[in-house]
């Protein structure tokens, strides 16, 4: 796993991303720093727990209009329940991330 340093909302993260993920991880550290700064430049959220709660729901709630998406075609699809798990994981990756702010959720 490589490590890669991204800015979100002008703070540092050492992030890890699988070889050939760089792409991908950089694109959406890119989606979460506009969406958090647009609610930040708002002016009506300054704590950047609530700014970084409110631009993830935004991002799941964009990503839920599209509607579900097809697994890749060599990828096999995810038995039921796993999606759970998914957001799991991904909760502890950004609650390790801000382990400086305190945990998300």
């Amino acid at each position: 796993m490589k490590q890669i340093e991204v800015t979100i909302l002008g703070q540092v993260y050492m992030l890890g991303c699988p070889e050939g993920g760089e792409t991908l991880l950089q694109s959406a550290v890119a989606a979460v720093d506009r969406e958090m700064t647009t609610i930040r430049d708002s002016g009506k959220v300054k704590a950047r727990e609530r700014i970084a709660v409110l631009a993830a729901l935004n991002l799941a709630y964009q990503l839920a209009e599209r509607g579900p998406a097809a697994p890749p075609s060599n990828t096999p699809a995810a038995p039921e329940g796993a999606a759970h798990g998914d957001i799991d994981a991904l909760i502890r990756r950004v609650d390790t991330a801000l382990a400086d702010d305190g945990q998300l959720l």
